[in-house]
């Protein structure tokens, strides 16, 4: 599993302890933040694209407020993402809707927060079962 990293330009610096974060706890990161990146569509198509290439892979993606990334993910046919602001719903999207991306903004959410709600993310599993009816209609979605 690699871990899909993006951020607009208000979203740079809380991506970068996200980053740090996860290279410590050694995760594959990538990062598809750069300087043409300035506006969170560009740079959530951006992580979608990666997240896309391989089943496993997840993303995170970091904008102001989380909501704009959010709209601009769940445009994109097969992807699941969720907008969090929380640990408990990091943990359960990933757990009931197999979400594989999630949103959050910068100036909702702070550096530690932050943290739980990426470790909370990674660490989730997907339940299946009973959750599948609802994965299978995301995913025909969009």
């Amino acid at each position: 599993m690699k871990v899909v990293l993006g951020s607009d330009k208000s979203g740079q610096s809380l991506k970068n302890k996200i980053h740090e974060f996860l290279t410590e706890k050694g995760y594959d990161v990538i990062d598809t933040s750069n300087e043409s990146h300035e506006d969170f569509v560009d740079a959530t198509l951006a992580v979608v694209s990666k997240v896309q290439e391989d089943e496993s892979n997840l993303g995170i993606m970091v904008d102001a407020y989380g909501a704009g990334s959010f709209m601009v993910a769940t445009k994109v046919k097969g992807m699941i993402a969720a907008e969090v602001s929380d640990e408990r719903s990091a943990y359960m999207t990933r757990g009931h809707n197999n979400a594989r991306m999630i949103t959050m903004g910068s100036e909702i959410v702070g550096d530690e927060l932050a943290i739980n709600i990426v470790n909370a993310f990674v660490t989730g599993k997907y339940d299946g079962g009973r959750h599948q009816i609802r994965v299978d209609m995301l995913n025909k979605m969009a």
